[in-house]
């Protein structure tokens, strides 16, 4: 891999996905702390559409 391209050494491991015909590389965190304190919510619509399905009754 090209030197402008290459992770730092502190990156140990990577996810791979694919857009379209390029397959993209992204960093894999080392913990996941910065996303949680990100704070990011669902939209007030999420699973809006979504049939609740009645609770099932079961003998234990």
């Amino acid at each position: 891999m090209p030197l402008e391209f290459r992770f730092p050494e502190s990156v140990r491991e990577v996810f791979i996905r694919r857009e379209g015909e390029s397959i993209v590389l992204t960093p894999r965190p080392a913990d996941w702390s910065g996303f949680f304190a990100a704070g990011l919510t669902a939209s007030a619509d999420f699973m809006a559409d979504v049939d609740r399905l009645p609770i099932q009754e079961r003998a234990f």
